[in-house]
C-alpha cells in the first residue's frame, strides 16, 4: 500500500469495480481507544433508541455529535478519521478534493432472523430515474473498519456505474415478486478482518451480511458538491480548536467550506 504502484492500483481497482480491499491496514492498538469510544456511543444510543434497536435497526449514524458523546470520546474519533494513513487512502481513491460527510456504526440486528436487503444507498431519497442518472454524477464512498472480525457485505462488483439488470431491479426494489433480501447471481461475498479497510461506493448495490460480532465503522467521504451540502451536520464536524489538532484536516475543512458555500 505504499508504493507508487499498489496507490495506482487501488484506485483503478476502485474505479472498475466499485470497491477495493486493505487487508490489515490497522491494528488491534490503533484501534483500541476508537473501539471504547464507538461502544460508549453505542451504549448511549441504544438506552435513547431502545425500540427501534430491538426491533429492526442494524446501524446507527451521526457518530460525532455531541448527542451521544462527550469532547473527549468526539476528539479520539476525530483524530482517528484525520490520521494521515487513513486520509492517504482516502487522497488515493478520490479523484478530487475529499469532503467528511457522515460516520456510521454497523452491528447485527437483535432479532437473529431478520433478513439483509439489497439496495443502492441514493435509493432513498432518489427516485429511480434519479438513481440511474446518478451513477454519472458526483460520488459519496463508504470507508469501512471493522472492530472485529465478520462475515462482512456482498456486493455487485461495477455496479458502482453500471445501472441494474432485470433480477436486480427486480429484487433491490422488490417488483415482480421479487424481495430485497432474495441472493442475486451477480453477488460477491467479501468477508473482513478486525483492522480491515473496505472501501466502496455508496451507489453500488449491496446489502451487510450479519453474524458474527459484526460491530464496524464507516466514514463517509463525498466530492465537494452542493448536492450534498444538506447531507453534512454542522454538529458532527471538529470547532476550529479540534480540527487545528489533527494530522489531516483537509476533508473536515472542505466539508466546512461546502457548508458554508466557499468552495
Amino acid at each position: 500500500m505504499h508504493s507508487q504502484s499498489t496507490s495506482d492500483n487501488l484506485h483503478r481497482e476502485y474505479n472498475r469495480q466499485g470497491y477495493c480491499v486493505v487487508k490489515s491496514l490497522f491494528s488491534d492498538k490503533e484501534l483500541q481507544q476508537l473501539h471504547k469510544s464507538l461502544l460508549c456511543f453505542h451504549k448511549a444510543w441504544k438506552e435513547e433508541n431502545t425500540e427501534h434497536y430491538e426491533t429492526q435497526a442494524v446501524n446507527a449514524s451521526y457518530i460525532t455529535s455531541n448527542q451521544y458523546l462527550d469532547d473527549l470520546h468526539r476528539m479520539h474519533i476525530f483524530e482517528f478519521i484525520g490520521r494521515a494513513k487513513l486520509m492517504k487512502v482516502v487522497t488515493q481513491i478520490f479523484d478530487k478534493q475529499a469532503t467528511f460527510m457522515n460516520t456510521q456504526l454497523f452491528f447485527n440486528p437483535v432479532n437473529e432472523h431478520q433478513k439483509n436487503y439489497w439496495h443502492r444507498d441514493m435509493q432513498y431519497h432518489l427516485s429511480v430515474a434519479e438513481q440511474e442518472k446518478a451513477l454519472t454524477g458526483p460520488q459519496v464512498i463508504h470507508f469501512r473498519i471493522p472492530l472485529m472480525d465478520e462475515p462482512g457485505i456482498e456486493l455487485v462488483a461495477g455496479s458502482h456505474t453500471q445501472w441494474d439488470s432485470e433480477e436486480e431491479l427486480d429484487v433491490r426494489l422488490e417488483r415482480n415478486h421479487g424481495r430485497n433480501f432474495d441472493a442475486l447471481t451477480t453477488g460477491t461475498q467479501i468477508e473482513l478482518a478486525a483492522g480491515d479497510l473496505l472501501v466502496f461506493s455508496a451507489n453500488m448495490i449491496h446489502r451487510g451480511v450479519y453474524g458474527k460480532n459484526r460491530f464496524a465503522f464507516d466514514v463517509l467521504f463525498c466530492e465537494c458538491d452542493l448536492a450534498f451540502a444538506d447531507f453534512i451536520d454542522k454538529a458532527c464536524l471538529p470547532n476550529s480548536s479540534q480540527i487545528s489538532q489533527l494530522e489531516n484536516n483537509q476533508a473536515f475543512q472542505s466539508a466546512k467550506a461546502l457548508k458554508k458555500g466557499n468552495f
